[in-house]
């Protein structure tokens, strides 16, 4: 008879869980595993509400499982390490975002891609290497493999930079990979939102050209005066997309809702690049003529790894990149998630994990 998630660790654990695909959230009882030789042991301090976590709550993608805690934007304190444990001391400030394992032995994992390990452990909603269930950040305390635990900045405000361990590597990455973090480069960014306000945060501190690409001219003023994108453009407005056709080197799209990207590719240039980072839960059209003619390239890309995330880390202290944010409570976590469904925040909810969740 399987145990109870009270039960199958000797640390208990307590944190807000949703029990099926209606996402509600409530209080929830369960459990971590003791610190092994390996790990830190982690008291939460904040955590970032991620798009991915409304997914998984509603089961969005299929393969949710529940009872299910989510959360991997994390910022908290050490209170333990293990005996094998060298790059954390207790009292240091700390973060874990995705990822919370892998093999440790693929391609991916040797070359510090760990984000592409096939064996890959999610920061919930996925099976340890004991066979447990992972449980995220929204929660009192967790266990993390040192490896897999990043230094957090002391100058980096805590509640605005828990949302870099995701939305922030989630842009950062492909700019690097992809080339698009070259000074003179035009960037093009679909999405206002969690992600892409950080993406025109990052580019504009790569000495990139911003523009933005909204369906809402409303964010012209927020996008060009707040957070220093050199253009908008409405992309309902037809005239607005014809005059920027082949001007772009790249695009981040960031949208998780199903829309069209014929009009995308027509903004690249040739041999331009559209790296998709949302996730929308159907599937996209994707004409390949404008890819044959212009030799345009569609890729995707997930969060990096874990020497590329502290390396992020640094790059935001240093450039004093942070999310917009909303600190709320933890008991406002499901009007939390119903206005984030609406998309009615800027641009990133952070729970005070430390002050408001009471064991």
């Amino acid at each position: 008879m399987a145990m109870s998630p009270a039960e199958e660790h000797p640390q208990k654990a307590f944190g807000w869980a949703a029990r099926d695909t209606t996402g509600v959230l409530s209080p929830f009882n369960f459990s971590r595993r003791s610190t092994g030789p390996k790990d830190v042991g982690i008291k939460i301090l904040y955590c970032g509400v991620c798009h991915s976590d409304l997914h998984f709550l509603k089961n969005e993608w299929g393969f949710s499982v529940y009872p299910l805690v989510p959360g991997h934007e994390i910022v908290g304190v050490v209170t333990q390490v293990g005996s094998s444990v060298r790059k954390f001391r207790v009292g240091d400030t700390v973060a874990v975002g995705c990822m919370v394992g892998g093999c440790d032995e693929c391609d991916d994992c040797i070359n510090k891609r760990e984000s592409y390990c096939r064996k890959s452990i999610l920061t919930y909603n996925d099976l340890y290497h004991d066979g447990t269930r992972t449980y995220g950040g929204y929660s009192d305390e967790t266990v993390v493999e040192e490896h897999y635990v990043l230094g957090f900045p002391d100058g980096l405000p805590m509640a605005a930079g828990a949302p870099l361990l995701c939305a922030g590597i989630t842009v950062y990455s492909p700019m690097k990979y992809f080339g698009l973090s070259q000074p003179g480069t035009h960037l093009g960014v679909v999405g206002l939102g969690g992600l892409g306000h950080l993406a025109v945060k990052f580019a504009k501190a790569f000495g990139v050209k911003v523009t933005v690409i909204s369906t809402s001219p409303g964010k012209r003023k927020e996008a060009v005066e707040e957070l220093g994108a050199d253009a908008f453009i409405v992309s309902r407005d037809e005239e607005q997309m014809k005059a920027a056709m082949a001007t772009m080197d790249g695009i981040i799209d960031t949208v998780s809702a199903r829309h069209s990207l014929l009009p995308l590719l027509d903004l690249l240039k040739y041999h331009g690049k559209l790296i998709m980072v949302g996730a929308p839960p159907e599937p996209l059209d994707l004409p390949i003529f404008p890819l044959l003619v212009g030799r345009k390239l569609v890729a995707g890309s997930a969060t990096g790894g874990i020497e590329e995330t502290q390396e992020m880390l640094y790059f935001a202290s240093k450039h004093n990149i942070t999310a917009d944010v909303e600190v709320i409570p933890m008991k406002y976590i499901n009007v939390a998630m119903e206005r984030l469904a609406k998309g009615d925040v800027k641009y990133r909810f952070v729970i005070d994990i430390a002050n408001t969740l009471p064991a």
